[in-house]
């Protein structure tokens, strides 16, 4: 289904050509994320994202670029994680070509001027206020912060208020400079892709810098022993994770746990569903997932849950993850699980941009891209034994707990996780 190239500064093209389609996208995904970022820039890496949509010598301001999206009814946007950072266009296939022009300009000649910078900072505090605001995603920092504390995987995407403050155009180009280079950049096209389109990319992202020296900090996680992280906040609904460390995406196991994490927490008849939800009517939303980054991971409960009612949702978690390391799954299960990955994953690519995301994210993060077929054989290889296997890793009784609410009491819940891992 794709198509590879390599540009002779080592820019990766990847693209699936689909004659059929009326539409298509232009990716452009950096393997670059907030994870590389130092102290001194943390929120740079996210707020750079907003500074590539500001204007450039050739379209002066923020409106010039998004008229001629706007202009062809293009889908628009952009997203920065901890490992990677993408650009995209979605369009009518037509329109692809020009697409690829107004990415290459943006993230090639950016101006960064100085006034724009001051007017995005209030953009980004209210951002970040905004999300603060939001304790079902904000739980996902304290849990990190619990995880890795004081270190990149441990900060906040979204970064710092002084940082964030004190940025200038030196700040920004210190780290574009360093980490948009070519060998960390994938360029992905897919859909009805013409031959200027491809040809646009060859001649456009040749400007970009070759290799820089450098890479991704450690992932630093030891621990002994439970721990919780409480961050106040008066509400009626509390919201929590709780997990244990897992192997990240280097690991030969990611896709037994995907189908472990399909059985506990996906869907509507998984197990949690069934017991937390349906069963006791202890919360309102409550799944797992692998929350993985290539060398590090954790295998996570999320929930939202009365805050009256927040002990016995814990203990309630706690006990169906003890039942699944004891006994593993069932043959109806396993093979409903996988079943159940596979068809959310077809959905998932069904579209040119989901599509094109899964090759290049993998290409540019895990420097090596699949093609659907061979992820899709993964799940069907999953054995399980395999299950059986990851399972234990709920044994650990170095579990995490993190929740947003109107709790104070640490103790309080480092005592129902010591039961609870006694119990596993």
């Amino acid at each position: 289904m794709f198509q590879f190239d390599t540009l002779d500064n080592g820019v990766r093209l990847l693209s699936a050509q689909q004659d059929e389609s009326p539409s298509a996208t232009a990716l452009v995904m950096f393997g670059v994320g907030s994870r590389f970022e130092q102290a001194e820039q943390s929120g740079i890496a996210h707020f750079a994202e907003h500074m590539f949509f500001k204007g450039t010598e050739r379209r002066p301001t923020a409106r010039d670029i998004s008229v001629e999206i706007d202009g062809i009814g293009g889908d628009f946007n952009a997203f920065t994680g901890k490992e990677y950072t993408g650009y995209y266009v979605k369009c009518a296939a037509e329109h692809l070509e020009l697409a690829v022009d107004v990415l290459a300009d943006m993230l090639l000649h950016s101006k960064f001027d100085s006034d724009e910078i001051e007017r995005e900072k209030g953009v980004i505090l209210e951002e970040m206020a905004m999300y603060r605001d939001l304790p079902q995603r904000y739980v996902g920092n304290v849990y990190d912060d619990l995880l890795f504390g004081d270190t990149p995987l441990g900060w906040d995407i979204i970064g710092t208020e002084d940082v964030i403050k004190g940025a200038d155009r030196d700040l920004f180009k210190s780290f574009t400079d360093r980490w948009y280079t070519a060998n960390r950049t994938v360029v992905g096209l897919a859909g009805n892709i013409s031959q200027g389109a491809r040809d646009a990319v060859s001649e456009k992202f040749l400007a970009l810098p070759g290799a820089n020296e450098g890479t991704r900090a450690p992932a630093e996680w030891s621990q002994e022993g439970p721990r919780v992280k409480l961050h106040h906040k008066d509400s009626e609904q509390a919201h929590l994770l709780l997990g244990v460390r897992a192997p990240g995406l280097e690991s030969d196991d990611r896709y037994a746990i995907g189908v472990l994490n399909a059985i506990l927490g996906g869907g509507m008849s998984s197990r949690l569903f069934t017991e937390v939800r349906e069963r006791r009517g202890l919360c309102y939303y409550v799944y797992s997932h692998h929350d993985a980054y290539m060398d590090a991971g954790s295998l996570v409960v999320a929930a939202g849950v009365d805050t009256s009612r927040i002990d016995l949702a814990i203990t309630t978690i706690l006990e169906e993850l003890a039942k699944l390391a004891a006994d593993g799954p069932d043959d109806a299960e396993f093979a409903k699980a996988k079943s159940y990955l596979k068809g959310k994953f077809v959905l998932g690519i069904e579209d040119t941009r989901g599509l094109i995301m899964f090759g290049a994210r993998r290409e540019a993060v895990e420097n090596g891209y699949w093609e659907p077929k061979q992820a899709l054989a993964a799940i069907e290889a999953v054995t399980m034994d395999d299950v059986r296997r990851v399972a234990r890793l709920f044994e650990s009784e170095q579990r995490n707990l993190a929740i947003v609410g109107p709790f104070d009491d640490e103790a309080r819940f480092a005592a129902l996780l010591e039961t609870g891992a006694a119990v596993a």
